[in-house]
């Protein structure tokens, strides 16, 4: 269905032949159409994707991921990416700008990246894994920033065909999309320069264990970044939710900032630092045209934006750096 062959070829030099030996396995079963109705029908809109011409304008240091100009397409074959970019409903994270085609995702992802990217060790010549990394839009800002081959992660299979498409208009690229999920790689790869894992900690039922799992994808002195969920607190202090939060049915767990960080510690990171905390904002989570469902103004109290419609801290959300041993 898709070639990964190049993406073999890399972790084998990056002594990952661990998880080259499962890869094709995995990706067979996650792309089975038996599994998943609509998967067929996404296969073929990315086969009908038009050929665009080859030179065009790239640019990954921009906020939105912009890859050609309206003016290099015809109006029909612009409508009709148009129309295919559509059916591909809900975009989350971007923006992007395809061929003059804005897509005005939920998210503001340049945002996020502005928070951190002056922070991290640079990424020129490094190994990378985005994990829970949805369409892959900080995947193309780690590519631009320099790295040598950028690895996401995403069980979501509208995520990696959203992300398929975007890499047929860019063109090649050592940046992938697998529909896995961490508990896929397998345990003591160490391979990785640098890990991201942004938005997924709170999702998971071991928040423990997830870090443990990031941490033995990363070589040694290898760097963790760490974005997830915080409520304000001490050391030890932590939200559970007893029912949904902010309407999400799999939030899990929300420490303090100093109680993340002794999780850190706790699991062997060293030099753990704290390089941001903010507090979610409408202007970076909201419906738009591209994502038509609820978003963030429907999940806060309607009387007091500072807290949830549950009745519990709006979110809030921490980016941390550290090392493996």
């Amino acid at each position: 269905m898709i070639d990964y062959q190049a993406l073999y070829n890399m972790l084998l030099d990056a002594k990952a032949d661990a998880w080259v030996k499962l890869l094709p396995q995995q990706i067979a079963q996650a792309f089975d159409t038996v599994r998943h109705g609509d998967l067929a029908q996404w296969v073929s809109l990315l086969h009908s994707v038009p050929e665009l011409p080859a030179g065009h304008g790239r640019f990954l240091n921009t906020p939105a991921i912009q890859i050609g100009h309206s003016y290099d397409l015809a109006d029909n074959i612009s409508g009709q990416l148009e129309r295919q970019l559509r059916a591909l409903h809900p975009w989350r994270k971007g923006p992007y700008q395809l061929f003059g085609i804005h897509i005005d995702t939920e998210w503001r992802s340049d945002m996020k990246w502005d928070r951190l990217s002056n922070h991290i060790t640079p990424l020129q010549h490094r190994l990378v894994l985005d994990v829970g990394c949805g369409n892959g839009y900080h995947c193309w800002r780690m590519l631009g920033a320099g790295a040598k081959m950028v690895v996401g992660i995403d069980p979501m299979l509208l995520n990696v065909m959203q992300f398929q498409v975007v890499k047929k208009l860019y063109g090649e690229a050592p940046v992938y999309v697998l529909p896995l999920g961490i508990e896929d790689v397998p345990y003591g790869l160490k391979a990785f320069d640098t890990v991201f894992s942004m938005g997924v900690l709170y999702h998971r039922r071991s928040p423990i264990d997830h870090l443990i799992e990031l941490r033995d994808c990363l070589r040694a002195g290898g760097e963790l970044v760490l974005e997830t969920l915080v409520i304000d607190g001490g050391l030890g202090e932590i939200l559970v939710p007893e029912g949904r939060y902010a309407k999400m049915r799999n939030v899990w767990f929300l420490p303090s900032c100093g109680t993340l960080m002794s999780w850190l510690k706790r699991c062997g990171f060293v030099n753990i630092r704290l390089i941001d905390v903010t507090a979610t904002r409408i202007d970076e989570q909201r419906s738009t045209e591209w994502m038509r469902f609820h978003s963030l103004q429907d999940f806060l109290d309607l009387q007091n934006p500072q807290l949830t419609c549950e009745g519990l801290p709006a979110p809030k959300r921490a980016i941390i750096i550290a090392n493996s041993a």
